[in-house]
Order: structure tokens, then C-alpha cells, then sequence
């Protein structure tokens, strides 16, 4: 049976209070129905009034390509009401945002990984709805790489950023509404929240056996495979290696001018790395890092979906790409995702350590030891606040 997500459940709710109430809505492209209706748009025929629209990262339309490109507020042309971005200067609602609203609902397809922005937004939207005694409604979507595994270090304090605000591991497992209950609780938010759940969702499941339409949550993810290797080819995005984007395959290509393909694809295929496989490859991508330039590198070909773990195949990349090219692979600097001073490679992951750990020499298993211990601990702190 296809799973129901929140927003389905919302319109079927005839008796539900948000009927009568001014509604702020924070949505993208892939906030929609079963059907592919668009979420605003199922609740006007509902019945309900939508006041105003708020855009993540990419854009309520999500036509922003690029990552940490802003969007601009707009007029929406076929309601005349206004779209505020909460990707730019503002990322948190202003009061004047939420003026005459009695209620902001979040709609977002996430992915469940710490560094994707969407479920930041939230939580930032979560404060300003406090501090303005507003309500808040998640209406709660599939994880789409399930909730039973989790991978990486936790966030550390004194390294908060825009893609990482609270300590989860880099892939938390985690529901938007059961992120939004562990922040609201134990985070220490403490909005007026208020979670539609999805109903016949599984934790073992991943989207495509949801029975819901893939609509692309961010334009570089545009399949679910691309959603499997985002949790930790995304540390990508902290050094001048080409994670993909640009190309057909975001986060499955990774190279660089410097590096030569089989030389790499050969040494990675040589860690029997569990569930993928590495072929050598060229690429020039349209844009982003060495637009237009060739890069060797190597495609991940994920066979074992289940086995295959993200974070620990990025951190075997980034060790193999530092043995074969000391001199030319570099850390980028920041600024990054709105932080001016911390490199952007310790606020992916949550800390110095990966930088210190790779630019020391360290093996794969030294910079991963001690990472278990920390997904227990948050799987303890976490556990009261799952739903499914």
C-alpha cells in the first residue's frame, strides 16, 4: 500500500483547525501529492487559505542550479501573494514575514542527511514562530534512504553553521518531523510544534518502495541514487575536487584535472569498499569547479544499496586523492554557506578532525574510530522523538 505523507493526510482531516486559519507555507518542487499536485495548490481546493510562501534553499520554484546562489522574494503572479526567500540575507523569518499568519507549515522533502539546508530552515523558522507565538505544522515525508542507518561524526560545539545547527550525525536517520520533535525537546526550541505524520511508512524503507512519485528535491539530486551517495561525497564541496555537479551524475562522478583516472579508480577499487564500485572516467563539467576543463576521476557504481555506506567510501576518496596528488588537492576556503572563517571542510563534518586526520596521514579506520559511539549516544537522546 503507498505510503500517505503528511500533506494527504492534512487534506483528509476534514475536522483539522488549520482549516480556519491564515497559513504560511515553506515549500519547494517536491512538495506535492501523490499525484503531483502541488502542495499549495491541494490545499486551496481544500479549503484552506494560504497567505504566503516561503522558499528554501534553490528557491520555492527550485530553479536555483547552483549551490549558494540566492533567491529573491517575489509576488506570486497567480495569487499576488507574497513568496519570501529564506535563503539570503534573511534565512529565519522576520516578524514582518509572519505577520497576520496564524500558523507556518512546512512542506520540504529532505534527504536526511545534517548538511542539506532544508531541515536548518525549519528549525530556524521554528525559533522566529516562538518568539512570535505562532504555530508550527510539519507535514512530515519519507526519509527517502529510510531510518534505520545513520553515518558520521556528530556536529561538535563552536562549529555550527547553516549546514549543521544542532549535533545529528552527518546521515541522521531521521524523519523532517521527528528532527523537528528532537529540536523542539531536546535542542531546546521550544515552538508551539505540531507534526502530521505520514501514514504506512516504514523505517526500512527507502523512497522508491514508498509507492510516492521522485520529484527532485534540489536540482543536483536529481535521482534517488544520487540521494544514496549525497551523505558523504557532499564533503566533496570542501576541496577542489569535482564532486560532480555539472554533470548528469552529482555526487557519483568524482575527479579533478589533476588526478588520472585509472591511477585512482584502481587504488579506491583496491579498498573492497562494501556494496560499490569504481570505474574510471572523464568528465568536463558545465559549471561549478573546473567548469569546462577535463577531470579524471572515477564513477561510483552502488551495488549493494543496503551495504553501501557513504560516509566511510567519501573518507576513503579524500585519503586516496591526498596519497596520489599531495601537492594539488587542497581544502577550500571559505567563505561557505554564509560562514566567512571556518574552512568549510570542518563544518561539513562537523569538526577539524577529518582535515587534521587526512593532512596527518591517517588511515580511514583513525578517522572514523569513535564515530559508532557517537551515533549510539545520539540514537539514545533521539529515540523518544521517532514516529515511525
Amino acid at each position: 500500500m503507498p505510503v500517505r505523507p503528511g500533506i494527504s493526510v492534512l487534506l483528509e482531516d476534514g475536522g483539522h483547525d488549520l482549516r480556519r486559519a491564515r497559513i504560511g507555507l515553506i515549500m519547494h518542487p517536491a512538495s506535492v501529492t501523490p499525484t503531483l499536485s502541488t502542495s499549495d495548490d491541494a490545499l486551496r481546493r481544500a479549503g484552506f487559505t494560504i497567505a504566503s510562501l516561503f522558499g528554501p534553499q534553490h528557491g520555492a520554484r527550485g530553479e536555483k542550479q547552483e549551490n549558494m546562489v540566492e533567491s529573491a522574494s517575489f509576488v506570486d503572479p497567480r495569487f499576488g501573494i507574497p513568496v519570501h526567500s529564506l535563503y539570503g540575507d534573511e534565512r529565519k523569518p522576520t516578524p514582518a514575514m509572519l505577520d497576520g499568519l496564524d500558523a507556518l507549515v512546512l512542506d520540504l522533502q529532505d534527504v536526511g542527511v545534517r548538511v542539506y539546508t532544508f531541515v536548518w530552515t525549519m528549525t530556524l523558522a521554528m525559533e522566529a514562530c516562538r518568539d512570535a507565538g505562532i504555530r508550527f505544522v510539519v507535514l512530515d515525508r519519507p526519509n527517502p534512504l529510510g531510518g534505520v542507518v545513520r553515518e558520521g561524526p556528530l556536529l561538535r560545539e563552536g562549529f555550527e553553521s547553516f549546514v549543521g545547527l544542532h549535533p545529528v550525525p552527518l546521515r541522521h536517520g531521521l524523519t523532517t518531523g521527528e528532527l523537528a520533535r528532537l529540536a523542539n525537546d531536546a535542542f531546546g526550541i521550544g515552538c508551539d510544534l505540531d507534526v502530521v505524520p505520514c501514514q504506512g511508512w516504514e523505517r526500512t524503507a527507502w523512497f522508491d518502495r514508498t509507492g510516492l512519485p521522485y520529484v527532485l528535491p534540489s536540482p543536483n539530486l536529481p535521482t534517488l541514487d544520487s540521494c544514496v551517495a549525497y551523505p558523504g561525497m557532499v564533503l566533496l564541496e570542501g576541496t577542489n575536487l569535482s564532486e560532480g555537479r555539472g554533470t548528469t551524475r552529482p555526487f557519483e562522478f568524482v575527479g579533478a584535472p589533476f588526478l588520472d583516472a585509472h591511477a585512482f579508480a584502481s587504488a579506491l577499487e583496491e579498498r573492497r569498499l562494501p556494496g560499490v564500485t569504481f570505474r574510471a572516467c572523464h568528465f568536463e563539467p558545465t559549471f561549478h569547479k573546473h567548469a569546462n576543463v577535463s577531470c579524471g576521476g572515477a564513477q561510483l557504481h552502488i551495488i549493494d544499496r543496503d551495504a553501501f555506506r557513504s560516509v566511510e567510501t567519501a573518507v576513503t576518496v579524500l585519503r586516496t586523492a591526498k596519497d596520489l596528488a599531495p601537492d594539488a588537492f587542497v581544502w577550500r576556503s571559505p567563505p561557505y554557506e554564509y560562514e566567512a572563517e571556518k574552512t568549510p571542510i570542518d563544518i561539513l563534518w562537523g569538526s577539524e578532525a577529518l582535515r587534521i586526520g587526512i593532512d596527518g596521514g591517517a588511515t580511514v579506520a583513525e578517522i572514523m574510530a569513535g564515530v559508532g559511539e557517537e551515533i549510539a549516544r545520539f540514537e539514545a537522546t533521539a529515540a523518544p522523538y521517532l514516529l515511525y
